[in-house]
């Protein structure tokens, strides 16, 4: 029972910084599967994926639409995209080492702490 709250509540942190940030489950859950569970870096990747298709999405992107901040067309066509890549890149990623692909995730969010960091 224990397990249960504790993944609800990573899930409501991962969950609330998704709504207050934009920033997605991934950015948290990924390495908290990873270094906190102990999932391979595969296995943390496909859990976020599968874990944010229906909840976190819905409600915060609700709530932005009514506070008139969703740009309909541009998500509409970003959707089409990320619908087909995401395919792509679980196709893709099958055939990467799971220490290889930590270390890119990595490096991905250090680029983009530093770019946040240090850009006007």
């Amino acid at each position: 029972m224990q397990q249960f709250v504790t993944y609800i509540i990573w899930g409501l942190i991962a969950g609330a910084a998704s709504g207050f940030l934009g920033i997605g489950g991934g950015i948290i859950l990924v390495p908290v599967f990873a270094l906190v569970f102990g999932l391979s870096q595969h296995q943390a990747q496909g859990t976020t994926l599968a874990l944010m298709i229906p909840p976190i999405g819905l409600l915060a992107a609700l709530k932005y639409y009514f506070e008139g901040n969703v740009n309909l067309k541009i998500a509409a066509f970003v959707c089409i995209g990320f619908f087909f890549g995401g395919y792509i890149g679980a196709a893709l990623v099958s055939r990467v080492p799971d220490m290889i692909l930590r270390r890119v995730f990595g490096v991905v969010m250090l680029l983009v702490s530093l770019r946040l960091i240090f850009s006007r």
